[in-house]
């Protein structure tokens, strides 16, 4: 239920604002404009892809050794619990950075001037 909601709120924004950009006079969408665009996307989304990979990897390799670990010493499950979570934290982090690069890469300057050049 979740995901078709949500599936069908973005197909709604997407298509509602393609109306937008289809309505733009012709002399504004260039076809290097549309490269441009379409090349800073293609950054994001790898940047995006590449950033939650390696991540996703660390994060299920540090759990499972910390639970191996909790299972060979119960005893010290408590230490291995919180170096594992402060772990978690900083592997997280590095997702964020990519968010970041990705939303600094398709809100930087030459696609805002491109993109208020089409509206």
């Amino acid at each position: 239920m979740k995901k078709s909601l949500v599936f069908f709120l973005t197909l709604a924004a997407v298509m509602g604002s393609a109306g937008a950009a289809l309505a733009a006079p012709e002399a504004a969408v260039t076809t290097a404009a549309l490269e441009t665009i379409g090349t800073i996307a293609l950054a994001a989304g790898l940047t995006i892809g590449l950033a939650t990979l390696a991540p996703g990897i660390g994060q299920g390799l540090s759990i499972y050794s910390a639970l191996q670990g909790i299972a060979r010493n119960p005893e010290a499950a408590g230490i291995i619990r919180t170096n594992m979570i402060i772990g978690l934290a900083l592997i997280e982090s590095l997702t964020i950075y990519g968010l970041v690069v990705a939303l600094i890469l398709l809100y930087a300057f030459p696609l805002s001037s491109i993109i208020t050049g089409l509206f």
